[in-house]
């Protein structure tokens, strides 16, 4: 009997322990006692301010993009280092925009709920509402993210995926976060709202190969438009340029109609016809409705919204996104 009771005894131990990491898992309404209003706060925020910048839609989404491909979606994106070494200061982050509108919503919570809402959950809410204000797909985001401490230029460089990415380099570093050659296509495809730096595409049209070749992947006829009318040096660091041109402010499948006539402005938008598979969801999503992309890329945003997440007693809460000790 006393070996029956050892047995039992740790089993239930063994479920006591199991009930922390399950609770600490993403919830949806994680802050409905905590915070009642923060998911009201962010959406309102987003509404109000939204309509005057609505290009902060594709900026937003960018940057949870960018925030969970390092050290998961734990809002290390926003840390600013006086030694210049964080995530942000690192290439693939120079041109991240909507620090300041994080901030700002940051601000708002505090003074509702000081301590309660985490940075990383701002941006995971942020970027969606400013999304679904501007037209484009709704998605569930659950919450319960805390915040990390530590944010490495360096790891920042290494795991965001260039706009010069070929097929290989794109499956592993997307494989690398557990997302599949579906998740790839589908947010791509958020590439149909938003402007890029000429820097970001130049090589194609001025030194694919390095002996002052245009990338023969690229249409010809939209490469001298580039060249002519947009990207006249290969040095411009500055002028902006529409990623899907003509519709760049709707959330829409054109941007794989461009892709499929070769005219994608990045070399990582023309790796996905490279493969069979990713081609094959390119097509299959173009003969659908723009419902069903919508349906597909929420689920897939909402997957990459729990990369690597910290929760329960991980992580902190962060009083201000910018600085790691606050």
């Amino acid at each position: 009997m006393n070996c029956l009771r050892a047995i039992a005894l740790s089993l239930s131990l063994f479920l006591m322990g199991m009930v922390g990491p399950i609770q600490a898992q993403l919830q949806m309404n994680f802050y409905a006692n905590t915070c009642p209003n923060a998911e009201k706060t962010v959406q309102d925020f987003v509404s109000n301010h939204i309509s005057n910048a609505p290009s902060l839609a594709a900026a937003l989404i960018r940057m949870h993009f960018h925030d969970c491909f390092v050290r998961g979606c734990d809002g290390s994106v926003l840390i600013n280092s006086t030694s210049g070494n964080a995530e942000r200061d690192a290439t693939p982050n120079l041109t991240v925009r909507g620090f300041g509108f994080i901030d700002a919503i940051k601000a708002v919570l505090e003074a509702q709920c000081p301590g309660i809402v985490s940075c990383a959950d701002i941006i995971a809410l942020a970027s969606r509402d400013a999304i679904v204000f501007t037209g484009g797909p709704n998605w569930n985001v659950p919450t319960g993210r805390r915040d990390g401490r530590i944010s490495n230029a360096s790891e920042a460089l290494a795991n965001i995926p260039p706009p010069t990415s070929n097929f290989t380099n794109l499956q592993t570093l997307f494989a690398n976060q557990g997302l599949d050659l579906k998740d790839l296509v589908l947010l791509s495809g958020a590439h149909t709202i938003g402007v890029s730096h000429c820097s970001s595409f130049t090589n194609r049209l001025y030194n694919f190969t390095g002996r002052g070749d245009q990338d023969p992947a690229l249409d010809s006829e939209y490469a001298a438009n580039l060249k002519s009318r947009k990207c006249p040096s290969p040095n411009d660091n500055k002028t902006i340029v529409e990623m899907d041109p003509g519709s760049r402010k709707t959330f829409d499948l054109s941007y794989y109609q461009l892709v499929l006539k070769r005219r994608g402005l990045f070399q990582s938008d023309s790796a996905l016809t490279t493969n069979p598979t990713t081609l094959s969801n390119i097509n299959r999503i173009l003969t659908g409705s723009v419902e069903s992309f919508f349906s597909e890329f929420a689920k897939s945003m909402e997957k990459m919204g729990r990369i690597n997440v910290k929760t329960g007693s991980a992580g902190v809460v962060r009083r201000q996104c910018s600085v790691a000790n606050s």
